[in-house]
This record gives C-alpha cells, structure tokens and sequence, in this order.
C-alpha cells in the first residue's frame, strides 16, 4: 500500500494574530477556561453540579463521598486539561499550570495499580468494570485522558500525565485484542480510536497503532458481542440498536452515516488516521462514501449534524427540521476532526470548505460572545412558547446556559478554539496547503531550513488575505491557496503583478516558483451575499431561502426584525446588502409581512392575507440570542 505523507501542523507551529480569532482565543484563555475550572469544582452558583474534580479527589482517597454525576464525568476534567494546555501556548500562566499539576496528581492518585483509572467505577461500581461496553464509557473516557496527555506533553514537554496514559493504555491492551485471553471487543462510545493514533505519533510505539487498528476492524463483527448486554436497550427503544453504536455492520461494509453523530465522527476521524498511517485504499473508499453521505445528505446549511434529538442522531436522508434539530455542538466539532483528517488523506476543498463551515456556524453558535454560557444543541428556528410547552422541543434551549449535567460541548468548544492553529495547513514533501484564512504566523521546515509564512487579513468580514514569504534562503516550493466552492471570481497577485492560475481539480490554485525574503501572495475572495436554497427533498425548507455570505451563515432575531418571524417573505427580485449593527456585520434586505390585524378572532380565512413591507435584518448565526435570550430565532426565510 502508498502511505500518504501530507499531515497538519504541530500545536506549537502556528502563533494566532488576528482580529477575530485572536479575541476568541482571549476569552477562552482569561474567560472561559477560568469558569470552567469553577464549574468542574462546583462553584457556579445555580449551575448544575458537576462534581468531576470532587469524583477525582474520592476516588484518589483524598476526600470521602460518593460519586456523582455520569458515568463520563471524568471525561470533562480530561478536555479541560486539554484545553488548558493549549491555552499555555498563548498566554503562559503559572497559576494555571499549577491547576493542571494539581489535576494530574489527583489522576495519578486516583489510578489504580494494574493501571485502570475511571472514578464512576472505582467510586460507585468498582465490581463491575468492563461490564458496560453500551454506554459504560470506560475507553471513551480513556481517549480523553491519552488526548489530554498528549497535549500537556506537546505544550510543556512534561510526560507524567503521558506516563499515567500510557500505563492505562498497557492495562487496556492486556485486557481487549485478537489473542488468546483477550476479550474480543470494542468501544461502545468512540475516542479511543483517534487518541490512540495521537499516542502512538507521540510514542511511535506500535502497539498504540496495533490496538487502535484492532479495534476498529473489530468494530461492527456479528454477532456483535453488544447484544448480550442487558445495557444495549436496543430492543425497549430501536433508537439505540447497534446502528446507534455504528456496530451494525463491519466499518468497511457501511454505507450510511447511522447513529449517535458525535461517536460516528470520533470513529470517522479514527479510521481516516489509519487509512493514512497505513496507506489502506479500502478504508478510503469507505471514509469518502460516508463523507458524501453525511455532508450532501444529512448535513445543515450550518454544519449541524444528528437531526433527531433521541438518541442525539443521525436519521434518513434529507431529514433536516430546522425547529427540532439536534446538531450537537460536539458533533459539528468533530465534524471539522474528520474534515482535518481528509485533508490529510487527500487535498480536497470539499473537506476544508465543510471544516470552515461548521467552526464559523455550527461550532460557534455552541458558546456566548462572552465566553460563559452554552448551547448543547443549535436548531436553525427558534419559537421560545413551543421550546417552552412541546415535548419534541425538550431538548431545544431558547437561551444559552452556565453549564449542564451533561457537559461534553463546553470544555470541547475550548479545547477546539485555542488549537484552531492546527487547522489551517497540511504539508507533504513539495506542498504547502492552506486551508483556512487566519492572521497567524507559521514556521515550516521546507528541505532542511525554515519558511515562513505571515497571514494578514480580516476574513471572514473581508475577503482579502495577505501572505508574507520568508524563507531561511531562496527556496522553490509549491504553495496552495483554496478557493471556496461559494466563490466565483478571484483575484491572486505575487509581489502586486496579478497571476492567472486555473483552479485545480481539488480546488486549489498552486503557486510554485524560487520564493525569496520579502515575497508577497495576495488572494481576494468576494465575499458576495448569497440566496441559498435547499435541495426540495429537504422537506422543510421548500419555498424558502437562506442567506449567506462567505462562509457565515445569517439569521433573522426578534431582537431586530419584531416576533412572528415566519410571518416575513423575502421577494425573490430583492438583494441583500451589507449593513452594520452595534458595529457588527449584518445584513438587510426589503420583505414583505403579514398584516395580523385582519386574523383577530380567526384562526382560518379566505381572505387574501394582506402584507406590507418590512425592512429585514439579519446577523451572524453563531452570534444569536447574545443580545436578547428567549426570542425567536429563524435561519429559513420564505419566499415570494
């Protein structure tokens, strides 16, 4: 088999400086990241507990108790970690090093002396480990403990969190394998795929590769040993049958995304790291199937993904209800996981365009402007009275919230954000590839010496990015620029001469020629307003538009437009333009309203309805009820 040789940047390679980007990373950094840290030792008043620290400090004998919360609970604690470490790239601090030590010491303590550590079953059921593969979570909070290691080591060089991980990850291996008196096994949550392959670039040890190969070959084998769990409560409820699991055929024999959205990204993602590592062809078919399926069939304008709320899933294609949609902030982040590792398998721009997508839209809506309040699930409509009194609306919050019971999104939001850097290249041996437009610095090693690359721009509000080239020596290498599929014009100049270069067929434009200090790229990409309509077998979005420029995605508030959103229409000969509110890009278009004064005392009419005309606004989705929480929300616009 070809192994392919193109991979992302390091976490230390890319230094962020950038308007948008750069004030994210401050409020993880001084904001989120320091309420976190309360809120995982329960110090968020009206929060709702969380316990995890607490579970930790039982579980290490330092504190007496029981258990609280879910069965991984301890996963929270191991994305703060991570999300903490990668905050020390940006803004070093003592204090907070010392909290992660502190952590650490506890996890240290905490694990056992064949090496397991998992504090749901060494506090509240310590006979019954490994007996709970469903919904257990035990190896799933096991990839969080080897990802939080692996960063903590990437970022400080300190390994005794990864020698903690590893002892665990040799306890896990003795346990579960193809050999004789091994249990032949795998995950019920996925995690431990992906972080596997991250340990085993750390360590290069090849039982890490090993056993994450075995289990995802293992994954799907039938009769699937998940059917004799009493836990796999597939036959009380079909939601959560072994399709929930993705165990509902081999990984190389399905062909549809099923089940639970956020474990079918961590599989992807892992399988696409060994399809890389390996150079397996197969695998690769499969991964690009599922992408197709996934992204040109269940996926919203915004990069949600998992329409259905019970069971957090994925369902038929083209079944995307905007009002009742899940679209998890964790599975839009682990969409951009998979989409990463794509474009490590191949350079395609479909990957870095749905990447971009969901980080602008699905992923950023999952957080407040101010860093503290969160949204587990990101609908595209909101109507507070329905969120408020229908059962098939239980899971939608009209506002964001301090924190949750179950609280996968916030510390993964964090940990996303303050590692953005490693999102934006892949190299290979003759080829920079850039991804996503951020103001950021990048040292490359290009044939034994440095290159380095500046970014300068305001994308996403402007579409003009400014590369300054500063290589060690004169260097010939091929640089590649993408060109969104939303864009139809651009314009690509080096040292200010205008370049003519045809768009490949993986929508790039290669630039290649002996780059020397002070060289110059600059690529404009107009960034024009969009009427976006949906494919007419998406049921709900009929007769409907939604707007969207570059890869922002926008949406009508009350706060802005009055209630009765749905009463508005958007005249099909009527362009939108760009507009300003509180100094934050909006846009404006002319529509049409309902007059409701005709329909008092009727609930049905012949009458023509009587409309007027209306000045609509619209604002960033990811920026939606920052303003004015528990209002109507609407991303679909009808259109006359």
């Amino acid at each position: 088999m070809l192994k392919v040789t193109s991979q992302r940047s390091t976490i230390n390679q890319t230094k962020i400086k950038d308007d948008f980007w750069s004030q994210w990373i401050d409020i993880i950094s001084t904001k989120t990241i320091p309420y976190q840290w309360k809120a995982l030792n329960d110090e968020i008043e009206g929060a709702p507990p969380s316990h995890s620290v607490e579970n930790f400090r039982i579980a290490s004998g330092q504190s007496s108790g029981t258990f609280h919360g879910m069965p991984f609970q301890d996963s929270d604690v191991y994305k703060w970690i991570e999300a903490a470490s990668y905050s020390l790239i940006h803004y070093p601090d003592q204090e907070l090093e010392a909290k992660i030590e502190e952590l650490i010491e506890l996890i240290r303590q905490a694990q056992q002396d064949d090496g397991y550590i998992n504090t749901y079953y060494t506090v509240a059921k310590p006979n019954e480990r490994w007996t709970d593969f469903s919904h257990g979570h035990e190896l799933y909070c096991a990839g969080h403990l080897i990802e939080a290691a692996v960063a903590y080591y990437e970022v400080t060089n300190k390994d005794t969190l990864l020698a903690i991980a590893n002892t665990f990850v040799d306890y896990i291996d003795s346990m579960f394998g193809i050999e004789d008196g091994k249990r032949k096994i795998y995950p019920g949550h996925e995690e431990i795929e992906l972080a596997l392959m991250r340990l085993y670039k750390v360590t290069g040890n090849k039982m890490h590769l090993n056993l994450c190969i075995y289990f995802i070959n293992e994954r799907g084998t039938q009769p699937s040993f998940l059917l004799e769990e009493n836990t796999l409560i597939g036959e009380r409820d079909r939601w959560f049958g072994l399709d929930y699991h993705q165990a509902h055929a081999p990984v190389r024999e399905q062909t549809t995304a099923h089940g639970h959205a956020v474990r079918a990204m961590y599989l992807y993602t892992g399988m696409a790291d060994i399809a890389k590592e390996t150079g397996d062809k197969e695998l690769k078919k499969v991964l690009k199937r599922l992408w197709n399926n996934v992204t040109n069939q269940k996926m919203y304008l915004t990069g949600g993904i998992g329409s259905q709320g019970h069971g957090e899933r994925f369902t038929t294609e083209y079944d995307l209800p905007n009002d009742v949609a899940y679209a998890e902030t964790c599975a839009s982040i682990g969409l951009m996981f998979w989409a990463m590792r794509m474009l490590e398998l191949e350079n395609d721009r479909q990957y870095a365009d749905v990447m971009e997508t969901a980080l602008y839209n699905g992923v950023l809506s999952g957080i407040s402007l101010e860093g503290t309040k969160y949204f587990y699930v990101n609908p595209l409509e909101v109507f507070p009275s329905a969120v408020e009194e229908r059962f098939d609306h239980k899971h939608v919050e009209p506002e964001r919230v301090p924190w949750f019971g179950c609280a996968c999104c916030p510390p993964n939001i964090a940990r996303l954000i303050t590692s953005i850097g490693q999102y934006m290249y892949t190299t290979s041996e003759n080829k920079i590839n850039v991804h996503l437009y951020i103001g950021s610095q990048t040292e490359f090693n290009v044939n034994g010496k440095k290159f380095e690359i500046i970014q300068k721009t305001n994308y996403p509000t402007d579409g003009k990015i400014l590369f300054d080239i500063h290589p060690e020596k004169p260097t010939t290498h091929e640089i590649s620029l993408r060109i969104p599929a939303w864009c139809e014009e651009f314009t690509v100049k080096i040292n200010n001469q205008v370049i003519h270069s045809p768009i490949n067929d993986d929508g790039y434009i290669t630039l290649s020629k002996e780059w020397t200090e002070k060289d110059t790229i600059e690529l404009e990409l107009p960034l024009l307003v969009e009427k976006i309509r949906a494919n007419p077998r998406v049921r709900e979005n009929i007769g409907k538009i939604a707007l969207k420029r570059g890869p922002v995605v926008y949406c009508l508030e009350q706060e802005d437009n009055g209630p009765h959103l749905k009463n508005i229409f958007i005249p099909r000969d009527e362009t939108p333009i760009l507009n300003s509110i509180d100094n934050i890009t909006s846009l404006e278009i002319k529509g049409v309203r309902y007059e409701e004064d005709q329909w008092e005392g009727n609930l049905y009419s012949s009458h023509e309805p009587v409309r007027k005309p209306v000045k609509v606004k619209a604002v960033a989705y990811h920026m939606w009820g920052n303003r004015s929480p528990r209002e109507e929300m609407l991303v679909w616009m009808n259109e006359i």
